[in-house]
């Protein structure tokens, strides 16, 4: 197999290694930073909070409170496993929160985050804290938080609640027996993870072709309706450029601690690897992890998932890793605590970020990896997505 590299180099000057070298804005192509990342300033200004917050109390870590914020909205942010440092969906929603404090939004003093426990047995008494506290809107990070913030909806009538994945707003397609009407208070804030995840499965298909590589793996959390979006758009990706590319499918278990075992995320990685995987794409949390490092010691590549996190872990880890498929939970945040400290909140419904409305995309941020030419290719696939030529599957095939 050929070297990852498009000049056959090894990454970070190593000669001859057998390795890789928002809204109204684009991840990709240009030069310029894009308007999203300059509004948002991620993943770099994620790292610098979750370090000011690890060393703090449990209210936002963006800088010192302002003496002359006003503002009276109180946030909740119940965090999900894996919790601050996860490099991914918890700390992207922290940093949404955050940015509400810089824009003057919300004041740092009324804001406070809990996290859950390795487990993830606590996620109802997270939610019921923060409703006991006297908070006007409490966000949830995870799918796992919607049968408790449906309870406790209909229990606080003038909070107002927001979950990322959520599903307690869309009733019995869901297997909600609560319709919608009873939940007025409640948004869902859900994403289109299956069209991101196709246009990675693109690049590892472009890249392994490039290797000469016939097998690409997948790394899944918990096992489940929602992580199946991500392996069947994956799949969906590399198999529209090569149908003869095997992709192997791990998960990590059926609950949600299934996103905070990077050890196990690892021995799977490895697994992988060593069945003849040249990528592996991770949709499980901090598990996801286990992968980079899998992949370091591997010396084969990794697709990140949430954030972009070849800016996020360590500098020998992140040159190994092709692009992450990026989703904007860091925006829904901060786009439902806007929305409450307005006025305009609106809940009983479910709000959709996809490719189109920039909540779904991609990274190109290691030129060594991500080329022109792969860039290209993945972009016309981005352009036929929204123009509804290719509708990418939301269950993996046979499921």
């Amino acid at each position: 197999m050929g070297s990852p590299f498009d000049d056959g180099s090894g990454p970070a000057g190593e000669s001859g290694a057998a390795g890789p070298g928002g809204l109204g804005g684009s991840e990709t192509g240009g030069d310029a930073m894009p308007k999203w990342l300059r509004t948002f300033a991620l993943p770099i200004a994620v790292m610098g909070i979750v370090a000011a917050a690890c060393s703090s109390s449990n209210t936002a870590g963006n800088g010192s409170p302002s003496a002359s914020c006003t503002s009276q909205i109180k946030v909740g942010l119940a965090l999900d496993v894996g919790g601050l440092g996860d490099k991914g969906f918890n700390d992207l929603a922290y940093a949404g929160m955050n940015q509400a404090i810089s824009h003057g939004i919300i004041c740092q003093a009324n804001t406070k985050y809990i996290e859950a426990n390795s487990e993830g047995s606590n996620l109802d008494q997270e939610v019921q804290s923060l409703a006991a506290g006297g908070y006007d809107v409490i966000i949830g990070t995870g799918f796992a938080f919607s049968p408790y913030v449906n309870e406790l909806a209909t229990q606080y009538p003038n909070i107002d609640f927001g979950v990322i994945d959520g599903y307690a707003t869309c009733g019995p397609a869901c297997g909600e027996t609560n319709p919608l009407s009873a939940i007025p208070n409640v948004v869902d804030l859900t994403f289109k993870e299956q069209e991101g995840s196709f246009l990675v499965g693109v690049a590892a298909a472009l890249k392994a072709q490039a290797l000469g590589c016939k097998t690409v793996g997948f790394l899944g959390g918990q096992t489940g309706p929602l992580i199946g979006k991500f392996e069947a758009g994956y799949t969906a990706g590399v198999t529209q450029i090569d149908p003869s590319i095997k992709v192997l499918v791990e998960y990590i278990g059926d609950s949600t601690k299934a996103f905070n075992d990077p050890i196990q995320g690892e021995a799977l990685s490895n697994k992988m690897y060593d069945e003849g995987a040249c990528i592996i794409y991770h949709a499980a949390g901090d598990s996801g992890n286990g992968l980079f490092k899998a992949a370091a010691s591997q010396r084969k590549l990794a697709i990140g998932v949430d954030s972009d996190q070849y800016k996020v872990v360590t500098p020998d880890e992140a040159k190994w890793i092709l692009t992450s498929m990026i989703k904007r939970v860091d925006v829904a945040t901060y786009d439902t605590i806007k929305a409450v400290a307005e006025g305009k909140f609106k809940g009983g419904k479910n709000e959709v970020f996809d490719l189109a409305s920039s909540g779904i995309s991609y990274s190109t941020s290691n030129p060594q990896l991500m080329t022109p030419d792969i860039i290209d290719a993945v972009e016309k696939y981005k352009v036929k997505i929204l123009n509804g030529d290719i509708v990418p599957p939301t269950s993996p095939q046979g499921a």
